[in-house]
């Protein structure tokens, strides 16, 4: 009953004042000039282009596909982490990323007749949500999450009304139903909070198996809720994700504890 433009500006300005409330009760600063710092301004950008992205997906493919193709987020930050910020990263853990983006392939399936372009806009929340993650993990650490959290709402906010007139739509169309906006803005609030506590304070191998049981949900509640049929390659292709995310960060882990561990003494 609501466009994706509508449904963004409700979780940005809702979002923006459950932040900025919760900042201002935990004593946190709202103001730093920090916020402006190219890291931030960053992940605003890649923030809105995320949201984008994953609210014209879920609003046009089938739940358990926009499911499966951002879970592979984890992997494509892996990359990125190996580009930008030197990480070392094995032949084993790139043999899992490979197969990752395989199983992301099978799901997308560019090269069939039934191709439909409005996977591309999962794809864009990938790509985008991956950088996401990649910059919040270089935001100063004494920056408070819900401090964070405000300030790309405020970047976000604009956008979404611009969008919203572009559209020549309504702010507060009459066919709305508080009963599902309000939940999915208060949900959507705490969910986005956690997610950036848990990636700036937990490490990534520690994290993320909890985000891969996401294509689990998501699978059960298309099926249950939406009547959705995912074919083989579907599940063929969320399996390799989750084997490969899962592997990946299991090697991560191993690494990181052989590196840790004392060397003999002779």
């Amino acid at each position: 009953t609501i466009s994706p433009a509508q449904a963004m500006f409700f979780l940005m300005a809702g979002g923006l004042v459950i932040f900025a409330s919760l900042a201002k009760l935990q004593g946190d600063r709202l103001y730093d000039r920090r916020a402006f710092s190219p890291i931030l301004l960053l992940r605003y950008i890649t923030e809105i282009a995320g949201m984008v992205g994953m609210v014209t997906a879920l609003a046009n493919v089938s739940l358990s596909v926009v499911g499966a193709i951002t879970q592979a987020s984890p992997i494509l930050a892996a990359v990125g982490a190996v580009l930008f910020l030197n990480e070392d990263v094995g032949w084993r853990r790139w043999c899992s990323i490979v197969v990752g983006f395989l199983g992301v392939l099978l799901i997308v399936q560019p090269g069939s007749i039934e191709f439909d372009y409005a996977v591309l806009w999962a794809v864009l929340a990938l790509v985008a949500l991956s950088v996401r993650d990649l910059t919040t993990r270089l935001v100063p650490v004494d920056m408070a999450s819900a401090s964070i959290a405000t300030y790309t709402m405020i970047a976000a906010v604009p956008f979404t009304m611009g969008w919203v007139i572009f559209n020549g739509e309504k702010f507060l169309p009459p066919q709305i139903n508080w009963f599902v906006v309000v939940p999915m803005v208060i949900l959507g609030a705490v969910g986005y909070l956690l997610l950036i506590a848990s990636i700036r304070m937990a490490e990534v191998s520690v994290v993320m198996p909890f985000r891969f049981s996401r294509i689990i949900f998501l699978l059960v509640l298309g099926v249950l809720v939406f009547d959705e049929k995912p074919d083989t390659l579907m599940l063929l292709g969320a399996f390799l994700i989750i084997g490969a995310g899962s592997y990946m960060m299991w090697r991560e882990r191993l690494v990181k504890e052989m590196h840790e561990s004392p060397r003999p003494s002779h």
